[in-house]
């Protein structure tokens, strides 16, 4: 069962298409997922039917510590769909699929493999005029068992400061806008209001917003492009790379690329990002571009 035509991919799979997905809406063997910032203006809303909602700030974030979900609480998130570990997840959501993208990121984290990413999201569902609902499904539990923590996709501080160290061997990739890596700017764009307490960026990091990755449908780009995007900033295969960005979420979305779509080898999300370096005393900060 194919979702999508491939598009020279290196894992094609892990895309679902619309048009597959309006298919597929009644398959028992699917679990649809909104993963949302702002679920008011956009779950409740509307939704694509059969869709469950997962709240980024409640169900992917400790609400305490800023972190991601502990292994029990994602084993708890996903025994309230009722999923098990041969489920398949089909995630989308508000902000070009910035969240979704990170809840892709936890789930493989957290061993789940069974898992795709709706090219083109809500856009390009709400362009196509395809089904939405208000209507909410009715929770069905399971026992879910997690996997180990695959530590491999997740970089951390110590890793970040060899990486400036070791320059060229690892790349910092910033996926910021250019005015939040610059210091011009604190907060993204998107939501003006959610500042960073410092300016500037992560020394020896290049720049390449998330947003290039994209089509104005809110698909992702043609390999070739992609590939060339990254390249030209000297991103490539043979290196390991770093993503980061203010809170970890579009630096997911930059690391799924990379991952999954250009099938780089070794390529981890830095989810402390720009929040955690910038307020930790000792660590070295840039301002301007490269």
């Amino acid at each position: 069962m194919s979702s999508n035509n491939g598009n020279g991919y290196a894992h094609p799979e892990v895309l679902a298409d619309t048009g597959w997905l309006a298919d597929n809406l009644n398959n028992p063997n699917i679990r649809i997922l909104e993963v949302d910032y702002d679920p008011e203006n956009a779950y409740r809303q509307g939704h694509i039917p059969g869709a469950y909602l997962v709240w980024w700030k409640r169900d992917i974030n400790d609400a305490v510590r800023r972190d991601i979900i502990s292994k029990q609480q994602f084993e708890s998130l996903m025994s309230r769909i009722g999923a098990t570990r041969d489920t398949e997840l089909i995630l989308y959501g508000d902000f070009n699929g910035w969240f979704a993208a990170f809840a892709f990121w936890v789930f493989q984290y957290y061993g789940h493999k069974k898992v795709r990413i709706l090219d083109g999201g809500r856009i390009k569902w709400e362009k196509e005029k395809k089904r939405y609902t208000k209507d909410v499904p009715p929770i069905q539990n399971s026992r879910y068992i997690a996997a180990p923590a695959d530590e491999g996709i997740r970089a951390y501080v110590p890793d970040v400061r060899r990486a400036i160290e070791r320059d060229g061997e690892t790349v910092l990739v910033d996926v910021r806008s250019p005015k939040e890596f610059s210091g011009e700017i604190t907060a993204p764009p998107e939501y003006p209001t959610e500042h960073a307490q410092r300016g500037g960026h992560i020394p020896t990091a290049v720049n390449i917003p998330w947003a290039q990755a994209i089509k104005e449908d809110g698909t992702f780009k043609d390999p070739n492009d992609l590939r060339a995007l990254y390249e030209a900033k000297g991103v490539t295969p043979d290196k390991h790379v770093i993503s980061y960005c203010r809170i970890g979420e579009r630096s997911s979305h930059t690391w799924f690329v990379l991952k999954y779509l250009l099938g780089y080898p070794s390529v981890s999300n830095y989810d402390g990002s720009w929040t955690e370096w910038g307020n930790m005393i000792g660590n070295p900060i840039e301002k301007g571009t490269n």
